[in-house]
């Protein structure tokens, strides 16, 4: 009976090390019961302090004089304060960054019997990834989004997993009982075969790493448990761990494509340790994290080269532009309009790679709302049944906005095609739109369909999402939400009394309505501002110049007949164009900013929110769609 304790607790202490979290348990008199490896190599902890009946008190002492609790310095104040906590132990959770940058999550919870136990968990590599991906994921491919949500969904199980383990813990009542049932609830593999390859232990996961293999294995051989293909990739590192080798591998398993991790540890006494984990989710976000990563490293590579090639475009542009008010007759005008025609083309090959590198730019003109939602009507109502009505309540202003005409129409289109799906052969879908201060402008459509389950309420802007089975992508509200987010504004789902409602907030910014007046042109390239200076005189302004902020803004202050200011974003000096916009900022006066910077860059994203931006190289004709028209006589 003594030897089988022995062995028990050999099991239990050998299976506590194979958990990759930091576990230990202290009783109600705050002495150690139990620990595991994990928490003694984590803590860097001396021996004495990990062995049962150490003091609770103790061990936090030694973690504060080794800075543990910085910057918390008082070391009895620290040990006092724990020492209170431990005896009005209650459950909780919670993550934390420790001195050395590494992050962790502690889980504690009380024990029947009296005690509590503690995981500790490193969260470093999953918090860094988190990070990464949601600085990408608004413009992010196809393939990224998806292996986002993969992680996403990784997460989600080792939540489940961790809250499992955590009801686990609490109806442990003994050391080989709590072993057992924790790593019942673990997310692996763990076994023991003895030295002709039988299972002596199995926590009877097999199953949920190896799909369509048995659970009930004890006593079986290993190469019957997992079959012949498996066992052929697991046998050379089994027979490695048999000669007193601890190995670590991975492999893709055939039947299932699940990516396998395997370590098996020698027990000294001839049989071996087993933990076996799917970390597929793990890998594919790991891919994900590197192509992330790609996509950053060729934004940098192509921006200096953007920068540099449309300034040398706009100045092609500009020269080519002069040639061609000048009238040349026949072989002469066709050179100059193929060199218009390669330098536009070159403009718009820079912007697909910006595209590809990048995040997509909205690209804002001067739009009247009551046309655009009149001809969104036209557009929708062929593709209605003939029972599906379609209103349009147009409560905005008067005035001409600086929105994406285009990407608005076709968000509201592919909203009330979604409404017409939800409607069938009869029903009614209304779009209304109004102004919220002068802050926002609100649409809204609404259907008379079933309305949002609730999952798809949870669900319905995650990409590829959908409840219509293989006729829906699941990308058209996410497309739709992600215009929205990239204008600044937001987009809200819900239901009615009488079916579902989507809302899209877009930020109310009125196009300036200059047209002729005197322009300020603000630009640090004198080649740059020749050619822009053609283009307002083209649109019947006259035009002063400036090359830095200050200089602008001496101007702006000095001349009160000035009607529009267009800036490039890098000047002379340290001050920006988004400087000089801030400064204008509730004078009245409009600001359009100019730039060739990719739209990845931190200073686009800024510029955004300040009014609207022209891409570097820009043609007359796009300078003008930013300025409202002349109201009619």
């Amino acid at each position: 009976m003594n030897r089988t304790n022995k062995q028990h607790a050999a099991m239990t202490t050998a299976g506590l090390n194979l958990i990759a979290q930091a576990l230990s348990i202290y009783d109600n008199d705050l002495r150690l019961a139990v620990c595991n490896r994990r928490f003694q190599e984590m803590f860097n902890l001396p021996d004495h302090l990990t062995q049962p009946g150490a003091s609770f008190a103790d061990t936090i002492r030694f973690l504060a004089e080794n800075g543990e609790y910085a910057p918390e310095t008082d070391i009895e104040e620290i040990v006092r304060t724990r020492v209170e906590q431990a005896l009005n132990f209650v459950a909780h959770y919670l993550e934390r960054e420790r001195p050395n940058g590494q992050m962790i999550s502690i889980e504690g919870s009380p024990l029947p019997q009296g005690g509590w136990v503690t995981v500790y968990t490193d969260i470093t590599r999953t918090k860094r990834a988190e990070q990464l991906l949601r600085a990408r994921s608004e413009e992010l491919s196809e393939k990224l989004i998806a292996y986002t949500e993969e992680l996403s969904a990784a997460n989600r199980q080792l939540e489940a997993a961790n809250t499992a383990l955590e009801e686990a813990k609490r109806q442990l009542t003994e050391i080989e009982g709590r072993t057992r049932l924790t790593t019942e609830m673990m997310p692996a593999h763990i076994a023991h075969v003895d030295a002709d390859g039988y299972y002596t232990y199995t926590n009877r996961r097999l199953s949920s790493v190896f799909p369509s293999r048995p659970s009930d294995i004890l006593g079986m051989h290993i190469s019957d448990a997992l079959g012949p293909d498996a066992f052929e990739r697991i046998e050379p590192h089994l027979l490695a761990a048999y000669k007193g080798g601890s190995p670590v591998f991975e492999f893709t398993e055939s039947h299932s494509s699940r990516r396998i991790r395997v370590a098996f540890t020698p027990d000294q006494q001839g049989g071996v340790y087993i933990l076996s984990m799917d970390v597929t989710e793990e890998t594919q976000a790991r891919v994900a994290l590197q192509q992330a990563r790609r996509r950053e490293m060729a934004a940098q590579m192509t921006s200096g080269l953007a920068h540099d090639f449309s300034n040398l475009l706009t100045i092609i542009l500009g020269m080519q532009g002069k040639l061609e008010k000048i009238g040349l007759d026949g072989e002469a005008a066709e050179m100059v309009q193929g060199t218009l025609s390669a330098a536009r083309r070159g403009g718009r090959l820079l912007n697909r790679i910006a595209e590809m590198t990048g995040q997509r730019a909205l690209r804002p003109q001067a739009t009247n709302m009551h046309e655009l939602l009149g001809e969104l009507k036209i557009l929708a109502s062929p593709s209605l049944p003939q029972g599906v009505g379609l209103s349009i309540l147009d409560n905005m202003p008067d005035q001409v906005l600086l929105l994406d005409s285009g990407k608005l129409q076709d968000a509201l289109l592919n909203l009330i095609l979604n409404a017409r799906d939800a409607c069938g052969t009869s029903g009614q879908i209304t779009v209304s739109a109004h102004a919220v201060g002068h802050t926002w402008v609100e649409i809204t459509v609404t259907d008379t369909g079933p309305g949002f389950s609730s999952e798809a309420l949870e669900k319905a802007l995650n990409p590829f999402f959908t409840t219509k089975g293989s006729e829906g992508s699941g990308l058209g509200l996410p497309m739709v939400y992600d215009m929205a987010k990239l204008a600044g504004g937001d987009m809200r789902l819900g239901n009615t009394l009488t079916g579902a409602s989507v809302t899209l907030r877009l930020p109310y910014r009125q196009a300036p309505d200059a047209k002729g007046g005197m322009a300020l042109l603000v630009e640090d390239s004198e080649e740059l501002r020749t050619a822009f200076r053609d283009m307002l005189i083209d649109l019947g302004f006259s035009v002063i110049e400036a090359a830095s902020v200050d200089e602008a803004s001496a101007l702006t202050a000095d001349l009160p007949d000035i009607a529009l200011v267009l800036s490039d974003i890098k000047l002379e000096g340290s001050a920006t164009g988004i400087d000089l916009a801030s400064r204008l900022d509730g004078s009245g006066l409009p600001c359009i900013l100019m730039t060739s910077l990719p739209v990845s860059d931190p200073l686009f994203r800024k510029a955004l929110k300040c009014g609207p931006v022209l891409r570097k190289p820009f043609t007359t004709h796009q300078l003008s769609e930013l300025i409202a028209p002349e109201p009619a006589a």
